[in-house]
């Protein structure tokens, strides 16, 4: 079955000089492109680009010999280096028209906040002829929707809140004509997996089929398989291609997935804690307490998450753990033995049904030819036993802390799932 609608090659063009630098990102562009997909359009081209004008005037030139709609975010403030509006009207050999209720809704904007509307905001009453201005609710820059030699160019202001609600209100209504086809989007997420397994795993079931992509994003500690299908013919239709190929997917991996809602794994452990009504405490060494900082950005977590120790040095493993120094001496205290104690004494301090326990060497000193850097111990412990998982982690200190606590978090979800007599298959 043919599209329903022609195919539209879109564009979406981030200004502003701030993109180009190490301290701000573009999530304007991810938030459209979500909303474009929903239509069943697909972007094409992202580009970012400074606030120079000859740079800015060569980026708009190539945008529009490419594409059939182009979204422009960003400089159409009201100081000297936002050239945008400017920028377009050159390019597009058109003047830019003064508009006098424009300037009036900037002024009552500032005076309901008890101020004076500077003069440099005059600027943006301005507008490129033959557009049509789009309100912004949130802020002073009005966007533009532009129709030019059949190419449809919106520009939107660079504040997400201004955009968003700009979008939503005034551009998304108008996208409708290009409604293209029905979409369904899925996200699987995984641990305890390579992408390169992963890989292996799903290779035979990935579709030979334009209208059903799947992508893999990989990064330490998880795997997201993210399913986007498409439909010419209705919303039912998509969804229904979306769960068949969810459910292969699932029956592959089985345990490995930890969501298929978007949740990240410690709201998935505290939904399986509070459904069991148990409780559960954590003793850290050399993830400084972030495995008790991701248990706790959950609401509610306060039923079941008891108690956090961050026993840094052996003294504190000994004096609030109750791990004996012998051990320490014999074994070190990144070793399978200090894990397992550290587990048990945590659990027994705080009186929880679990405890969960961290120690290894983050880096990116202290490692040693035996114990490197990435050796991580995660230990659970539970009234009736133990068990502990010997991990080589990779990365920077910041990556290893985080593998860790996913480790952690994900050795007591399996065990949550399966039950303690299938505690030998937990790292299978």
């Amino acid at each position: 079955m043919k599209p329903n609608k022609p195919y539209k090659k879109i564009e979406i063009m981030a200004v502003g000089s701030e993109m180009l630098s190490p301290y701000f990102q573009d999530s304007n562009s991810l938030y459209i492109t979500k909303r474009l997909n929903e239509l069943g359009l697909d972007v094409s081209f992202k580009t970012i680009v400074g606030d120079n004008w000859e740079d800015l005037l060569t980026s708009i030139k190539q945008s529009l010999s490419r594409t059939d709609i182009l979204f422009a975010i960003g400089g159409l403030g009201p100081t000297q280096d936002d050239i945008t509006r400017e920028a377009f009207a050159s390019v597009l050999k058109k003047k830019l028209l003064y508009h006098d209720e424009i300037l009036e809704k900037i002024q009552e904007r500032f005076k309901q906040r008890g101020m004076t509307m500077p003069v440099v905001n005059k600027k943006q009453a301005y507008i490129i002829e033959g557009s049509t201005v789009l309100d912004n609710a949130c802020g002073t820059a009005p966007g533009l929707w532009l129709e030019h030699n059949k190419k449809t160019i919106v520009l939107l202001p660079g504040p997400p809140n201004e955009l968003k609600s700009m979008f939503e209100s005034h551009v998304w209504p108008r996208l409708q004509v290009f409604h293209r086809r029905s979409s369904e989007k899925k996200i699987i997420k995984i641990t305890g997996l390579t992408e390169s397994k992963i890989e292996s795993i799903l290779s035979d079931i990935y579709p030979n089929d334009s209208s059903i992509k799947l992508t893999i994003l990989a990064r330490p500690g998880q795997i997201e398989i993210h399913i986007l299908c498409y439909s010419d013919s209705s919303q039912a239709h998509a969804h229904k291609k979306a769960i068949f190929i969810e459910k292969r997917i699932l029956d592959r991996l089985k345990d490995n997935v930890f969501s298929t809602s978007n949740e990240e794994l410690e709201h998935v452990v505290g939904k399986l804690l509070t459904m069991n009504k148990e409780t559960l405490a954590v003793a850290e060494s050399c993830t400084g307490g972030y495995l008790g900082h991701r248990l706790t950005n959950i609401p509610g977590s306060s039923n079941y998450f008891i108690q956090g120790v961050i026993a840094y040095s052996n003294d504190t493993k000994i004096k609030l753990l109750g791990v004996s120094h012998q051990i320490i001496d014999k074994y070190g205290a990144v070793s399978a033995q200090v894990a397992e104690a550290m587990a048990e004494g945590i659990r027994r301090t705080a009186n929880t049904n679990y405890g969960l326990s961290i120690t290894g060497i983050a880096g990116p000193t202290g490692g040693t030819p035996k114990k490197p850097v990435g050796l991580v111990y995660t230990a659970l412990s539970w009234a009736n036993g133990n068990t502990v998982k010997e991990n080589r982690f990779l990365g920077d200190r910041k990556s290893i802390k985080f593998q860790s606590s996913q480790e952690a978090l994900d050795m007591l979800r399996r065990f949550l799932m399966r039950g303690k007599e299938n505690i030998s298959d937990m790292s299978n």
